[in-house]
């Protein structure tokens, strides 16, 4: 059974295991390094769940399995979903789905109308994942930090009717 709970500064010390978890996992899909975090203190990782937005953890059958974030969307109604992680030992058991489900939810409650996201080139499987949850490629990111090549996906989401209409 998938469990997701919305995070808060007071789970930390889960969103630092899963963090660090995912840096070591898989070095080449984040801008932050694990020698980044690995000696980040605790009042760090608070100020990182403090910022604007909301992150998720899940787990799998009582297991820490993955984690999420989402960015309130910005004047255009454009949010973006951040640090998208699933434990090796719950790929394929539709906790990544989940993840995703979350983030669209809550950025459709704050008003967006689209959710996108960078994906690193090559990572066949985050890209697959989030086409099967209808995101679009919208092609190469320039101009992407620390050499990597990056490219946007973005999902429209579901507009609620005009009231009166």
């Amino acid at each position: 059974m998938i469990v997701l709970r919305a995070l808060t500064v007071d789970d930390w010390a889960q969103w630092r295991d899963l963090r660090l978890a995912s840096l070591a996992d898989a070095p080449d899909a984040f801008h932050s390094r694990l020698s980044d975090w690995i000696g980040a203190s605790e009042p760090q990782w608070r100020d990182r769940l403090d910022t604007p937005g909301r992150c998720w953890a899940a787990d799998l059958d009582g297991r820490p399995a993955g984690m999420v974030c989402g960015m309130p969307p910005d004047a255009i109604g454009v949010s973006d979903l951040l640090s998208l992680w699933v434990a090796p030992f719950a790929r394929g058991h539709g906790v990544g789905d989940a993840l995703i489900g979350a983030v669209v939810d809550w950025a459709g409650e704050e008003g967006a109308e689209r959710l996108a996201l960078h994906v690193v080139e090559g990572n066949d499987v985050a890209s697959s994942l989030y086409l099967r949850n209808d995101f679009v490629d919208h092609g190469r990111v320039v101009g992407v930090a620390d050499g990597m090549v990056e490219r946007r996906m973005e999902r429209v989401l579901a507009v609620s009717p005009a009231v009166g209409h």
